[in-house]
């Protein structure tokens, strides 16, 4: 099989080399895209260029951003009629020696669409900054109900393999070209209904500074995700099919937001007259937020208990 290997790169020449003389004898080809670095990136990627057969140097006349440049790799990884194209970080936070392992289900064909999962190694997980720790954290749920893969636990790791068959199948120049780029492969990957594996390894973190900013995560992050999160919901359960969680939604949703709408504006009514409210006015909204709740509770258990699991054994890897 022809194993590609991209590497976005910005900023990265005091790692670039390392992470290029790591990579496994197995990769046939190593796409590094520079995106318009303001270091020596560019000059080391050149060199490496000339002395390795296998290094594609790609350089963009504009910072598009990591997905911009995995865009990038992607195309050229079609191009060159590879079976399987891996992303590794060009800071050297991944550690090449997983990828054997991460190409293994897809080789397999027991999966489509392979990442890295650090939360499994508690030890290892300690050396994770706080901060990032609790945001990896927060950030995790809001992508697995975007996404719909509610069975990821490390969804913003950016060590991921993907068969080329599957990476034909989804329209590639919908990924989000800046850091949501793991997040915008998820959302679409679960419409081409790929089957997604988590391969478990330990977070690294030396002396990167990493070019993701706090207020970008809060602020940027959250309405792309609420976008996404509807998209999915209309698409899979009213548009593509219909079935019970459908029926949920489609009474769980007025009734809960009629009994807090009506349950409020009676509070606010009755609050600001000093009035004791009759004890109809009280238990109508409250039923109605319960049922509302319930409904809404039963289509949640069947989305995440309905992701795609599996592969056909008889399809085309």
């Amino acid at each position: 099989m022809i194993i590609t290997v991209v590497i976005p790169c910005y900023n990265v020449s005091r790692h670039i080399e390392d992470v290029i003389k790591k990579l496994p004898p197995e990769v046939r080809w190593i796409i590094a895209v520079n995106d318009q670095s303001k270091d020596d990136t560019e000059k080391i990627l050149a060199r490496l260029q000339e002395e390795n057969k296998k290094v594609i140097f790609i350089n963009h006349e504009m910072n598009q951003g990591v997905g911009g440049a995995m865009v990038t790799g992607f195309k050229r990884s079609i191009e060159l009629n590879s079976d399987i194209t891996i992303k590794i970080d060009g800071d050297d936070q991944m550690d090449s020696s997983y990828i054997p392992g991460l190409i293994k289900p897809i080789i397999d064909n027991k999966a489509d669409y392979t990442k890295g999962n650090r939360f499994r190694d508690f030890k290892a997980l300690r050396q994770m900054p706080v901060l990032r720790r609790f945001g990896n954290l927060g950030l995790s749920f809001m992508i697995k109900a975007a996404s719909g893969y509610w069975n990821i636990f490390d969804p913003n790791n950016g060590f991921v393999a993907i068969n080329n068959e599957m990476l034909k199948t989804i329209d590639i120049n919908k990924i989000h070209k800046r850091y949501f780029f793991e997040s915008s492969m998820l959302i679409e990957l679960y419409h081409a209904d790929a089957v997604i594996q988590e391969i478990p390894m330990k977070a690294r973190y030396g002396n990167e500074v990493s070019n993701l900013s706090m207020a970008r995560t809060l602020f940027g992050f959250p309405p792309k995700l609420l976008k996404a999160f509807i998209r999915r919901i209309i698409l899979k359960y009213f548009l593509f099919d219909f079935n019970i969680a459908s029926l949920y939604l489609l009474f769980g949703v007025p009734l809960f937001l009629l009994g807090l709408i009506y349950g409020v504006v009676n509070y606010v009514e009755y609050g600001s007259s000093h009035t004791p409210a009759p004890t109809g006015t009280v238990v109508i909204p409250t039923l109605l937020i319960i049922m509302g709740f319930q409904l809404l509770l039963s289509a949640t258990s069947y989305d995440i208990s309905n992701y795609p699991k599996s592969k056909d054994v008889n399809s085309k890897t």
